[in-house]
């Protein structure tokens, strides 16, 4: 058995200061302790905006810094609010700042979609780590409506289901990972 533990880069959708997703990171991070080492990407806010003429040999230092840590990482993970029935621009932002690279091709990734309701917001963001190639499959994909009622303030998951469905979600992740 593999005692290293797998380098997993997180990325926020929601860039509130104690969000219910930052709150779900937080959590997984802990639930998985013993197999994950989590890095929660802080900067997504302070990413420039995407601009295809600055996509070139040499990007912003914000975006290189992202793009290295997605390539040395051995798998992703999104959990992320819906706005407006769509993803945060914030997100999508980086994401896009991804695109003219193959770092998500048959990169291990699982995605939560974390809000009130969030279908709109989920159904987009499978889209695009589908478009971009990304190693998911539906037991990295959760979809959580009503999040204020199943994540505390504090993280704690108060939803049995939930807590579940995220623990199938994290060795989901690890046999992929384990699969590369």
């Amino acid at each position: 058995m593999n005692l290293m533990k797998k380098k997993i880069f997180a990325l926020c959708g929601s860039t509130r200061a104690n969000s219910a997703n930052l709150q779900l990171l937080k959590a997984i991070a802990t639930l998985s302790a013993n197999e994950f080492e989590i890095e929660i990407y802080d900067q997504l806010a302070a990413l420039p905006h995407f601009n295809p003429d600055r996509d070139n040999e040499t990007p912003p230092e914000l975006v290189t810094t992202l793009r290295e840590k997605i390539k040395a990482c051995d798998g992703v993970l999104i959990c992320t609010p819906e706005y407006v029935f769509s993803l945060p621009g914030s997100l999508k932002n980086a994401i896009e700042w991804t695109v003219s690279t193959t770092l998500f091709s048959h990169k291990p990734t699982a995605i939560i979609t974390a809000s009130g309701l969030g279908e709109q917001a989920h159904a987009s963001l499978q889209l695009i780590m589908s478009t971009l190639e990304a190693d998911m499959t539906e037991h990295t994909q959760l979809h959580i409506s009503g999040v204020r009622n199943k994540v505390n303030a504090d993280g704690g998951i108060m939803d049995k289901s939930t807590l579940n469905k995220i623990n199938e979600l994290i060795k989901s992740l690890s046999g992929l990972i384990k699969e590369k």
